[in-house]
């Protein structure tokens, strides 16, 4: 099997040789599609809870939201930051150092689904009244959680064999999982909640089924690559394995898990208010989340992009990917950040009924809107920055975002109201993304002196370091 050049089999693709652009792209609408979808899914998911039960129903679920990216993030964070180092080693070429770290990461998610799975339900309730959820969604969000955080396993499944194909160059695959299983979740939804009447209990059925087979999708093809073929040799892993995973993985997990602490004090100010105020929050952030999905995968391509190519040392081909990035991120900004701004009440009107709760969506969403920018720029430098080693920095940004989030917030709620979790947001995600464009100029300049440095003086290549 050819380890350099173009292409090395016809199911994963090298990115450090050929057209940047094409590359990108190539890589990028699948990924796109993937992302959209999901967020698709969730997106009717809520409006079948909303339409079909009750708003009620629709606010336990959105508050159920923050505690599960709490737990899910923190996993996703671990399986891309795992991904970042495999695509390094197939940028490289080392295939026996792939499979090494692709045994150690099976490892390492076994362990962690069983220990996110005892702590995110033997604490569900305690975590529910932290953040102020009100009697009347009790009883609904407990139905709802148990039965998802119990199927922790088929996430973690997903997200784990989805970030090994992706650091393999394959995104499309990803894609034809997220297709099939969105027809599942959708049609298992609308057969619980419509046709026997379940409530909140038949919609998270529904997502763990989903998810079940969208992880049977990845893992079946990622059985039919001979590159990430395992023998039991390739599970002998010493420490070092292991630490390396781990110190590129938990600042990635610690960063997803930060920013929704971020996200459950805010929760926790809304609840704070009235139902109206949570119901309108899980809307306007369906509707973000939706939104950002092209800058989000956009991000997606370059963490893969300066994987690939960090690892083969082409930093030039970086720099010229962080631009093609930014183009996408930017033209996504005027047609969507446009339609937050320009017409929120028609967006708000799809999925709300009450007078209260689309008004304080109204507040919301032109904020929001205008200040997408911030947050789409920010997943394309955090990603690059994440691609090229440097998974610290990326934690260190989220630590200023979930600063940002609680000091804006509980500031100036008591005279703005909804708006300042607005403004919160913003100011988040425009401070985190100042922190990200140091860190990426900073480090490829590094890397960029250092390799230099090595031309004249015939040195072995080495890491640019903060330290």
């Amino acid at each position: 099997m050819k380890v350099s050049g173009q292409v090395m089999t016809k199911k994963v693709t090298d990115l450090t040789k050929g057209n940047i652009t094409k590359h990108i792209l190539r890589f990028y609408w699948p990924l796109l599609l993937t992302s959209m979808l999901q967020q698709l899914y969730n997106f009717v998911d809520t409006l079948i809870v909303g339409r079909g039960i009750n708003d009620n129903a629709l606010a336990s679920v959105g508050n159920m939201g923050s505690l599960f990216f709490l737990i899910v993030g923190f996993s996703l964070g671990l399986a891309n930051g795992f991904g970042i180092l495999i695509a390094q080693s197939f940028g490289a070429g080392k295939k026996e150092q792939l499979r090494h770290r692709l045994a150690a990461t099976i490892q390492v998610a076994a362990v962690l689904t069983l220990v996110l799975t005892a702590v995110s339900v033997l604490f569900l309730p305690f975590a529910l009244r932290l953040i102020r959820t009100d009697e009347v969604l009790m009883a609904d969000c407990l139905r709802y959680g148990y039965i998802v955080f119990g199927g922790l396993f088929a996430s973690i499944a997903y997200n784990v064999s989805a970030a090994v194909l992706r650091s393999l160059g394959d995104s499309r695959t990803p894609l034809l999982a997220i297709v099939v299983s969105s027809i599942v979740n959708l049609g298992l939804d609308c057969l619980f909640i419509f046709g026997f009447g379940t409530g909140v209990e038949g919609a998270a059925i529904a997502t763990v089924v989903s998810q079940l087979v969208s992880a049977a999708v990845c893992i079946k093809r990622l059985s039919t690559i001979e590159l990430v073929h395992l023998s039991r040799d390739d599970f002998k892993n010493d420490r070092g394995v292991f630490i390396e995973l781990l110190k590129n993985g938990l600042p990635m997990a610690f960063m997803n898990s930060i920013t929704a602490v971020g996200c459950m004090v805010i929760q926790y100010f809304i609840n704070g208010q009235s139902v109206d105020y949570t119901t309108a929050y899980t809307v306007c952030s369906k509707y973000i989340n939706l939104f950002m999905n092209p800058a989000c995968a956009a991000g997606g391509a370059m963490s893969a992009f300066a994987s690939q190519n960090y690892g083969a040392g082409e930093n030039e081909r970086i720099r010229k990917g962080l631009r093609v990035c930014l183009s996408i991120a930017f033209v996504s900004y005027l047609i969507l950040g446009s339609l937050m701004v320009f017409a929120p009440e028609m967006l708000a009107r799809i999925m709300l009924e009450g007078s209260v709760p689309i008004r304080l969506a109204c507040e919301y969403l032109p904020i929001s809107g205008a200040a997408l920018i911030g947050v789409n720029c920010l997943f394309v430098y955090r990603s690059g920055v994440q691609g090229m080693g440097d998974a610290v920095m990326p934690m260190w940004s989220g630590v200023l975002e979930m600063i940002m989030r609680i000091a804006f917030v509980s500031i100036l709620m008591g005279t703005l109201g909804f708006k300042a979790v607005a403004i919160a947001e913003a100011s988040a995600w425009i401070s985190a993304l100042f922190l990200n464009m140091f860190a990426f100029y900073h480090r490829i300049g590094m890397e960029e002196s250092a390799v230099g440095y090595r031309k004249h003086r015939l040195l072995p290549r080495r890491r640019a370091s903060y330290m």
